[in-house]
């Protein structure tokens, strides 16, 4: 017998999901409202639905609000698939060499192209990407086991990071273009410069949700999937091919931002356990209020001036992640 629609609704995950997309729902229309100046509600969802020409909502506010819900959703699936692949609840994108290989893709574009400041975000992606590929390759040339994609990320986060501190110190002027990058900042964005990372966010999202079946095999572990007839090796390659997709895309307009992809899995899990059909939705929708959050916190705090929101994420979302590791451990020795 079919569970009926207000039986799914009861079930728990389900209300975290709701609860979440109104959440993001709320903090996105604060987000467009509230600043250095304030703009009243009413005109907020004119420009938005009714063809207002506010244009402190529509070229300044819409874009960073879209940059939040992309970025943030992107990199808490990101950090979902690779905290579920590695069967490592401290795993992250930056795991698997996403931001170390961004990192030196920005930095070298800012050392050898001071001028084209629009390539930067190119650069970004491709490096993200190119890292993680490589990792993957030389995990799967050694077993593609949980340890080896680890240790192969860390050899290759460790050599891009002194890559990174060799081009800063050859090139000490793209150190202020490139800090921007390292901290982390959504200011000054367009939806032009948002088109490209979105489709590749959406594309991606679509089939971290198609896989959803796969992941839950994988996590039983790598025995269990084969007896199923899973190649597990080749599911688990394809699975972070996508996390490094989606955190790629985002790095590549948002730069190194830290803790989304880390905590907002963390804080799902609690109420959805491990089951991928509710986990992705759930962290997507949670790391993008997160990070609408700390976006608002960083314009809002100390104006007129602004906070970039990687600092105001790393602020809020360490002492955060801090309580969840102690509540943890509090938990199991009880």
């Amino acid at each position: 017998m079919k569970d009926s629609p207000t039986s799914y609704i009861r079930n728990k995950p389900v209300r975290l999901i709701l609860a979440l997309g109104a959440l993001t729902l709320l903090l996105a229309t604060l987000s467009l409202a509230v600043g250095s100046v304030h703009v009243p509600i009413g005109e907020v969802l004119s420009a938005i639905f009714g063809g207002g020409d506010s244009a402190i909502v529509l070229y300044a506010r819409a874009p960073r609000v879209c940059a939040c819900l992309l970025a943030g959703g992107a990199l808490a699936v990101s950090g979902a698939l690779t905290q579920s692949v590695l069967a490592n609840p401290l795993a992250a994108p930056s795991t698997i060499g996403v931001n170390s290989g961004a990192g030196m893709a920005a930095a070298l574009c800012c050392a050898l192209a001071p001028s084209a400041t629009a390539l930067v975000p190119v650069a970004a992606f491709l490096g993200g990407l190119l890292a993680a590929l490589l990792v993957l390759f030389i995990a799967g040339k050694t077993g593609a086991s949980r340890l080896t994609l680890v240790l192969a990320g860390v050899a290759i986060s460790n050599v891009l990071g002194a890559g990174v501190d060799a081009v800063v110190t050859f090139f000490p002027d793209a150190l202020a273009a490139y800090s921007d990058f390292r901290i982390g900042s959504l200011a000054n964005l367009t939806m032009q410069r948002l088109a490209m990372p979105a489709v590749i966010i959406a594309v991606s999202l679509a089939a971290a949700l198609s896989l959803t079946n796969e992941l839950d095999v994988l996590t039983l572990g790598a025995d269990t999937a084969s007896s199923l007839g899973m190649n597990a090796k080749r599911t688990r390659v394809i699975l972070l091919a996508v996390a490094a997709a989606l955190a790629g895309a985002a790095v590549s307009f948002a730069g190194l931002l830290g803790f989304v992809g880390l905590i907002a899995p963390h804080i799902v899990r609690r109420f959805t356990g491990d089951e991928a059909r509710f986990l992705l939705p759930a962290s997507c929708l949670c790391g993008a209020s997160l990070l609408l959050l700390c976006d608002l916190l960083s314009r809002t705090l100390f104006r007129p001036y602004e906070l970039p929101v990687g600092i105001a994420l790393a602020f809020t979302g360490g002492p955060f992640f801090i309580y969840l590791l102690l509540r943890q451990r509090k938990g199991r020795t009880a």
